[in-house]
């Protein structure tokens, strides 16, 4: 049987069919003590929101940070090692603008033109996170 064809709510006394539904966050790991380092860039340079964190895991450290639907988590790891090639892949509109806004705020912007229909364009964090910037545009025929 294949996920949600039970026909079983799971509880939520909706209709709805179980099973996925999104994505809820993505969660990079980041080193002890980067937190500040972190929130510069994540709300200065890329312009998100730093969202609270409920106390029992604030107290873990780490960040939390949205825009739009999308929800980027930092968490602490003590023996951390950057991502370098898992990255969230972040949609972004004007796309060419807020590259050029990164950039003068200090963030490196590398180009990539090998996903049709889109264009992209990754960068780093401040700990070294990959991270990928994308947006749809129409195929030419």
């Amino acid at each position: 049987m294949t996920a949600g064809a039970s026909g079983d709510s799971g509880g939520s006394g909706g209709s709805a069919v179980p099973g996925i539904a999104g994505i809820d966050h993505v969660q990079l790991a980041a080193p002890p003590g980067s937190e500040d380092r972190l929130r510069a860039y994540y709300t200065g340079v890329l312009g998100m929101t730093e969202l609270t964190k409920p106390p029992v895991l604030a107290a873990r450290g780490g960040c939390w940070f949205g825009a739009g639907s999308a929800v980027l988590h930092l968490g602490i790891e003590e023996d951390f090692r950057p991502a370098r090639k898992a990255h969230p892949g972040i949609r972004v509109t004007g796309i060419f603008a807020y590259a050029k806004d990164l950039q003068a705020r200090g963030a490196e912007v590398v180009w990539d033109y090998d996903l049709p229909g889109h264009s992209r364009f990754y960068s780093q964090d401040p700990v070294g996170n990959r991270l990928e910037f994308l947006e749809p545009t129409p195929l030419k025929g």
